[in-house]
Formats: structure tokens, sequence, C-alpha cells
């Protein structure tokens, strides 16, 4: 059985200080670090004029920091399951000078977004709590119909392997790159709580599930074992 909703936010809950780091991101994720600059970079590249952004999964707002970098005076909405990591977030977005602030407590599942609210959105690290492949399909169409039209998509997450045979050999790298960071008890733990709590798809299956829903300029920045950075423009 996979984690429940109530335990994915009580492990986020108890984890906010290792998500407020801006310049190693999530240790855990491959090139995290890199994939911040990429999306930032994309975000800017492709929506300038952007004034209202959404951050999905936004943890404790390292993307929305590094988009206000990028585009002062943002009107943020910041969606997480975690109240403290929102708390965490607001506080550091705030102080960056984030235009207006809204926070919702939410999974993205439930959370009404709107239609053509938001001109930026980000969610790294989130989709891959997804089940079904309905749940999928459902939080993309939402995605759409929440962006402007110009406005862009982009997303940071574990990713399965779309070919079988390469299955074993992307997550024994994957094990390879944490035990090489923290050791081998590091490396069972991640991967313990990876195969509790995740059900990711393949970077193919989202490029794809992304072009059904109606985006027709795609496009990945990044793609590294079983992480990868791609997103799209309305």
């Amino acid at each position: 059985m996979k984690s429940t909703v109530d335990e994915i936010r009580a492990r986020f809950d108890n984890d906010v200080e290792r998500f407020s780091n801006l310049q190693t991101g999530q240790s855990a994720a491959m090139d995290a670090p890199l994939a911040l600059e990429l999306i930032a970079e994309a975000a800017v590249a492709t929506t300038p004029h952007a004034r209202r952004l959404l951050d999905v999964g936004c943890g404790a707002g390292n993307y929305t920091l590094k988009l206000l970098a990028a585009i002062p005076g943002l009107d943020v909405t910041l969606v997480d399951l975690s109240q403290p990591m929102l708390d965490r977030a607001q506080e550091r977005v705030s102080a960056a000078g984030a235009n207006a602030i809204r926070t919702l407590q939410q999974d993205v599942r439930d959370a009404e977004l709107g239609r053509d609210t938001f001109d930026v959105i980000v969610a790294a690290a989130v989709l891959h709590h997804l089940r079904t492949d309905e749940e999928w399909e459902a939080v993309f169409a939402k995605l759409f119909d929440a962006l402007s039209p110009g406005g862009s998509l982009w997303i940071f997450d574990l990713v399965d392997v779309e070919l079988a045979p390469l299955r074993d050999g992307t997550w024994k790298r994957y094990g390879a790159y944490l035990e090489a960071l923290k050791g081998a008890d590091y490396r069972d733990h991640v991967l313990a709580y990876v195969e509790r709590e995740d059900t990711p798809r393949s970077l193919v299956y989202q490029l794809e599930l992304l072009r059904r829903t109606g985006f027709a300029n795609v496009e990945v920045l990044h793609k590294h074992a079983c992480y990868a950075a791609f997103g799209a423009v309305k």
C-alpha cells in the first residue's frame, strides 16, 4: 500500500529545514540546483511579462524565490499539503518582494485554481504523488485551464522509465548517486520511501499527456536517470 495523503503531509511537516536551502534544493533529487536554474530561465524566457505565479507543492518556496529574483513583484499563489512548509514559504516569499501572496493548504487534486488565472505555473517534486491515470489526466487538465493563453507550465520531478529493460539500470544509477551523497543507509532510506510514497510516470508519458491536454509547445530542459525538468507553453 502506498502512503496516504495524511502520511505524506506528516513527513513534509517535519522536513521544512531541508527544503529551505536555495543553494542545494532537495539533495535526494538529482541535479536539483540545476533544475531550479533551468526552470527559472525557461519561465522568464517564455513568459517575460508574467504577473501571476502558481507554485504547486511549493515546499519552502525555492522556485518562487528564484522566479521573484528574475521577475520582481509577482502575485504569488502557494499550494502545499504542509502548513509548516506554507508558513516558511510565505515568510521567505514576502521578504523577497512578492506583490501579493495567497496560500492554499490543499492537495492539488482538490484545489480550485480557476481558469486563465496564472501566467506561470511551477510544480517541483510533487506530481509523482499522483496515483491513477485518471488523476494524472485531471491534474494536467486543471493546470492547463488555470494558465492564461501564452502562459507556461514547468515541472521538475522524479520520473519512471518507459522501456522496462532500462528500469533496473536507471534505479541502480540513482541508488549509486544516493550512496555517494550520504552513504548506504541514506540510499536505503530514500529508496524505501520512494517505494512507499511515490508513483512516478515516465517522462514520455508526461510529455504525451501535456500534448493531449492541449499544450502545443512542449520542451525538455534536462534529464538525468530518474529525474527530469520539462514544461510547455499554452
